[in-house]
């Protein structure tokens, strides 16, 4: 049951990104990532799915709005569309309420500390490195890894997909 609501959020999101595959691909890395954090961690899972799914769904409201797609603007336009899909497909108010406000800080880390919210920041985080940092300067990556993710999974996983790949090269 909850995979096939994961299905519809996913088509969801793909319909509304439209062509703008980069922005629909990082959604299902993030989601990759998500779950195999989750897996580790613990959360609610069908919280972390969602959030994961929908964490940038603002992104092209923003865009239009702000003329910008900066995270600041995500985060605030993120989380009406979002409420509007989880309505649609049946979500209790409890979980709509979390996934909202996780995608209302998912840039910032302002308003909330969940271990879901956590998750998601270290999978988007994750996915993100190799468009914001040196891979190969081993020493500021670490460094990174240690003081932004959020999780011991998520430190885990950048370390051996960043670290350790850049070792062994």
């Amino acid at each position: 049951m909850a995979e096939k609501i994961i299905e519809n959020l996913k088509n969801e999101m793909i319909r509304r990104f439209g062509n703008d595959i980069k922005r629909i691909n990082h959604a299902l890395k993030v989601l990759e990532y998500a779950r195999n954090i989750q897996l580790l961690e613990g959360g609610n899972e069908l919280v972390v799915n969602a959030a994961a799914v929908l964490h940038d769904i603002g992104i092209h409201a923003a865009q239009e709005k702000y003329g910008s797609a900066a995270g600041k603007y995500q985060e605030i336009e993120g989380p009406p569309i979002a409420r509007d899909i989880l309505i649609k497909y049946g979500f209790n108010p409890e979980y709509i309420y979390h996934i909202c406000l996780i995608i209302a800080n998912h840039h910032s880390a302002r308003d909330i500390d969940t271990l879901e919210f956590r998750i998601i920041w270290d999978a988007d985080r994750l996915v993100n490195i190799p468009d914001e940092l040196d891979i190969n300067d081993t020493v500021k990556l670490n460094k990174f890894i240690d003081k932004i993710f959020k999780t011991n999974a998520g430190k885990k996983i950048a370390k051996e997909t960043f670290l350790i790949s850049t070792v062994n090269n």
